[in-house]
């Protein structure tokens, strides 16, 4: 097992100036950083790269679809857009020296047709991830997409979904993530959907019911913890929060509140909390 903090806590794009977070996070005890991708260019991510090495660390990362590079649009233009960004964005990864690209790029965030997806998306989605996966395999990079709870999307929404989805492209690079905060919503039995889904996850966001400090809410931690060890899951644990600091990414996630005291307390609290929940379901 491997942890990691997504840096989606403090910033969407990754820069020079977030670099003395690297010392805080390997002082910390982490394993990696969980990288955003919504712009730049390979040298950008070269000097990124640069800088974990400095620190030891290893990366993931994450990216999502827009309404304007969309895999599930009826416009193929749009479609076409949407595989264009994920080559670059698994091309951004194997330059990060990233094992895994993370997120919901099957459909654009908080954008919904007023039903569920229609068998014409889902056609499309297969098309344009398997091409996706492709290009993944060249990069010696995993595909691990993600589901949302359906206050944030309408096209992959439970566990169930994202394992026929994962079923229906059935490429060797393409599979899926669980995400603690989205499986609180959506699912009725943590256990028995983790049992059900191991065999299409590569990768684990730790994520509190309010987005907030893992360990302060109500996720069946005990639970979750006890049955990704029996699953026999020995991939990243990446610690997922968001806080009001940037105005857009708060409006995207819903977070209209302080949901902790400080940054700091979610990565040091969260990971202590993280490292004990996974030494104790060991027992």
């Amino acid at each position: 097992m491997k942890t990691g903090m997504n840096l989606l806590l403090w910033t969407t794009h990754v820069t020079q100036e977030h670099f003395p977070l690297f010392a805080k996070l390997k002082q910390a005890g982490f394993d990696g950083v969980e990288i955003p991708l919504f712009a730049g260019d390979a040298s950008h991510y070269k000097s990124i790269r640069k800088e974990l090495d400095n620190h030891g660390l290893g990366c993931t990362t994450v990216c999502c679809a827009t309404p304007a590079a969309n895999p599930i649009s009826p416009d193929p233009g749009l479609r076409q857009a949407g595989l264009d960004h994920l080559k670059w964005a698994i091309e951004m990864t194997a330059v990060l020296g990233g094992e895994i690209l993370a997120g919901p790029y099957h459909s654009p965030l908080g954008v919904f047709s007023g039903s569920g997806p229609n068998a014409n998306e889902k056609k499309w989605a297969v098309e344009i991830l398997r091409q996706a996966a492709e290009e993944a395999q060249k990069a010696q990079v995993m595909l691990a997409i993600e589901y949302l709870n359906r206050f944030e999307c309408y096209f992959l929404t439970t566990a169930a979904d994202a394992r026929a989805l994962v079923k229906a492209v059935d490429h060797p690079n393409f599979s899926s993530m669980w995400d603690t905060f989205h499986a609180n919503i959506e699912e009725k039995n943590i256990g028995e959907t983790i049992r059900r889904f191991a065999d299409s996850f590569i990768h684990v966001h730790i994520s509190e019911n309010d987005r907030g400090t893992p360990g302060t809410g109500h996720v069946s931690w005990d639970e979750t913890f006890q049955t990704l060890r029996q699953v026999g899951y020995d991939g990243w644990l990446v610690i997922e929060a968001f806080g009001r600091a940037l105005p857009d990414l708060a409006a995207a996630t819903k977070v209209w509140r302080d949901l902790f005291p400080s940054p700091e307390e979610v990565y040091t609290q969260g990971l202590r909390f993280m490292k004990e929940k996974w030494a104790a379901a060991a027992r």
